[in-house]
């Protein structure tokens, strides 16, 4: 069986482990994370949204089976208490202020083709349809305000991301995966045929280096207006997406803007509190800041990385012996294509059947 080292265990690197742990031992897939603090970034901090169907061609069934793995293990293991699964409808919401002599845009764009939540909402215009009888109760709805149904309880779901992949790496832990954290990868070795045989990884913290049993390797390490309502009365606020930021060579060195804190707090107040914000009574439980890949063509990148694509002298073991492996680029659907990128990641590294057509997801 292939010793597996997966770079990176946000959710698309356990839900790799998870799933590859049931078809070879535990003990042979180890994962390493850099960040002395799990899911520090947008694996522990998303809104949590699936959706079932909201995609284009080359990423849709790929969504299919995500969505459906995201329930078949909700219902097994109660996912509902343990990570906040629940089915849900889908709103577009737009103040009358923001509609006003713009032009019409239907409001889940943003979701659809990876533009900016907010500015996709901000342009959304009224097409028939009336939202206004599933408005939950929290929500302030004033007059002129256009709110539409965008989806339901069979087709969107909603989970707390940091609880699902606390659950995800505790099934691994306990069928024997290894957990290097914080610790990086620093250099890979080969055998007397040139073909990958183990990682050096660095604990940061000790300074010890340790050469661990690698044929495959899978690298899974990564580098917005919406509200979501959650099991126990949470609600998810995000804002505005940025390229400004510098990416932090770790994710627990993520500058936080307390100016950009604030702008949230005042929309959360004005859309949920009484009184349109006069008076803000809402408990701020949980701050953060993400990061996410993204490709520029905005599909992520699920594939098996030709040797001839490796650094000149490295090969790897034919089919299921060996290989690299890239799982990237996400960007807002990492949560919701989590499960299933990393069921059928499992399956091309473990090569069995692939539970969904990735065919224009993989590299060259």
């Amino acid at each position: 069986m292939a010793d597996t080292v997966i770079l990176g265990a946000g959710i698309v690197g356990v839900s790799t482990a998870y799933y590859l742990s049931k078809h070879q031992p535990g003990d042979t897939i180890h994962l390493v994370e850099s960040s002395p603090e799990l899911f520090a970034s947008a694996s522990g901090n998303a809104g949590g949204f699936l959706a079932r169907d909201w995609f284009g061609t080359g990423v849709s069934s790929l969504a299919a089976v995500s969505f459906d793995e995201h329930k078949r293990l909700a219902e097994l293991h109660d996912g509902a208490s343990k990570w906040g699964y629940s089915r849900s409808t889908s709103l577009s919401y737009t103040a009358a202020s923001q509609t006003r002599g713009k032009k019409s845009q239907r409001g889940e764009d943003w979701l659809r083709y990876g533009t900016s939540r907010a500015n996709a909402a901000a342009g959304c215009a009224s097409d028939g349809f009336d939202g206004r009888g599933v408005l939950p109760p929290w929500l302030r709805c004033e007059d002129g305000d256009t709110v539409r149904p965008i989806g339901d309880d069979r087709t969107t779901a909603q989970v707390d991301p940091f609880k699902l992949c606390h659950f995800l790496l505790k099934q691994c832990l306990e069928r024997g995966v290894h957990l290097s954290q914080p610790a990086k990868a620093i250099a890979i070795r080969k055998d007397v045929r040139d073909e990958l045989s183990s990682v050096r990884i660095a604990d940061t913290l000790s300074s010890t280096e340790t050469d661990i049993p690698c044929t495959r390797l899978i690298i899974t390490a990564g580098f917005s207006p919406e509200i979501f309502s959650r099991v126990g009365g949470q609600i998810y606020v995000a804002g505005l997406n940025t390229d400004a930021i510098p990416l932090p060579k770790l994710a627990t060195e993520k500058p936080i803007s307390q100016e950009a804190i604030n702008e949230l707090k005042k929309v959360a107040a004005k859309l949920l509190g009484p009184e349109g914000g006069a008076v803000d009574d809402l408990e701020v439980v949980r701050e953060g800041l993400c990061f996410r890949p993204v490709t520029p063509y905005g599909t992520p990148i699920i594939s098996r990385i030709d040797d001839e694509h490796l650094e000149e002298g490295i090969a790897t073991r034919p089919g299921a012996a060996g290989g690299v492996f890239l799982a990237a680029g996400h960007g807002p659907w990492g949560i919701s294509l989590s499960l299933g990128t990393g069921k059928v990641l499992a399956e091309m590294a473990q090569v069995r059947r692939v539970s969904a057509d990735v065919s224009s997801l993989v590299m060259w």
